[in-house]
């Protein structure tokens, strides 16, 4: 299908495949899983996961089976890690695409165990989840012992690997994720002391794998920092991760307005002095948020740092450019760099009261994405 609205996501897989390599040495002797969920946070599974796995990520991460399943049909055989126990009614799927899924119920251990005996072939490894304080999903440390149990009577299924996941790791100051690795140690000893050890013991997800060396383990699930956007302000700043995505289009129109103009939906914004105001083809069914303006937020144009002005619409956002000289066709950059001037994801998401994880994410599906390799060369 062809595009003709100059607005883009550009995804530099070079700065992926240096931010891969830094977080590999980081973690080492932990392997990398590289979490593409969400079509990579808005990055593109298809392209993130090849390049993760070139640049040394020993296996994915993906949430649901529909996108373990949208991998293998890209060609891509690495191992792929299903996050969340499948439904039962997925588990035929999940054996015949070779994925590896996470259980931590009866009934999803028992659909995995006849999916595999339906089909024949070799026993299905399973990761077990164990609830150690985040009260999402997973079986509670002290029905672990049965869970297990239940695979090993299941001659179609072996265990491979154990995990939990951190509520508040991006919190260092706090106790919990010190606690909840205690308690997931005691359940790998009592096991250990039964004979029993999984293949692959993992915990820590971007904040925990950079900020909680103990929580290393085996392998680290890598999600928002390989992606080049800091799990909590400061966390890792030392490791030079580089932001993969920056969001630009062009002005498609200029105009000039007098002091006292009002603009936008709601004429909420009034100009300070005559200006001159930029329209651009972006707006919030792309993901650039609806009160974004009113929270001062800036985009780049020129070099130089202007202001969104007033209410962001569903397709365009209009600009205050002041006197600056812009002219239709000039590119406007609302994330990423343009000379010596940035807009990070992590201001967006300080200004909106968020996260840069839905920052990233919210980049929506109508804004192609466009892969190059750091100098502007299509990948």
């Amino acid at each position: 299908m062809s595009t003709y609205r100059p607005t883009r996501v550009d995804i530099d897989l070079g700065a992926l495949a240096h931010n891969v390599a830094r977080l590999r040495e980081s973690v080492a002797p932990a392997s990398v899983m590289a979490v593409v969920k969400a079509d990579a946070y808005g990055h593109g599974a298809g392209p993130v996961a090849r390049v993760a796995l070139s640049a040394g990520a020993t296996s994915l991460g993906v949430a649901l089976v529909e996108e373990g399943v949208e991998l293998r049909d890209a060609g891509i055989d690495a191992h792929i890690l299903v996050l969340s126990e499948p439904v039962p009614d997925a588990a035929a799927e999940v054996v015949a695409r070779r994925l590896t899924p996470v259980v931590y119920t009866d009934a999803g251990v028992d659909a995995l165990a006849k999916a595999v005996a339906d089909q024949g072939g070799e026993p299905l490894g399973l990761h077990v989840k164990v609830d150690t304080g985040m009260h999402r999903v997973g079986v509670r440390p002290s029905a672990v012992d049965a869970l297990v149990d239940r695979i090993a009577d299941h001659p179609e299924l072996r265990l491979a690997g154990l995990c939990t996941h951190f509520a508040v790791a991006d919190e260092l100051d706090r106790p919990d994720t010190a606690d909840q690795l205690e308690r997931f140690s005691a359940v790998l000893a009592r096991l250990h002391e039964r004979g029993i050890a999984a293949e692959c013991v993992h915990a820590a997800n971007s904040a925990a794998a950079i900020g909680v060396p103990e929580a290393r383990l085996d392998l680290v699930r890598v999600g928002i920092a390989m992606y080049g956007v800091l799990p909590a302000p400061g966390l890792g700043a030392e490791l030079g991760l580089r932001p993969v995505m920056a969001l630009r289009s062009q002005v498609s129109f200029v105009k000039s307005l007098r002091a006292g103009d009002r603009l936008s939906y709601g004429l909420r914004y009034e100009l300070p002095r005559d200006a001159r105001i930029a329209t651009v083809p972006i707006g919030y069914a792309d993901g650039v948020v609806r009160n974004l303006g009113a929270t001062g937020a800036e985009v780049i144009i020129r070099g130089t740092r202007c202001p969104i002005a007033g209410t962001v619409t569903m397709d365009q956002l209009m600009v205050d450019v002041g006197d600056l000289p812009v002219e239709v066709g000039d590119c406007v950059t609302l994330l990423g760099s343009d000379g010596d001037a940035v807009v990070t994801a992590e201001e967006w998401a300080e200004r909106l009261g968020t996260i840069g994880y839905e920052v990233v994410c919210g980049i929506g599906p109508r804004v192609p994405r466009h892969y190059h390799d750091g100098d502007g060369v299509d990948g």
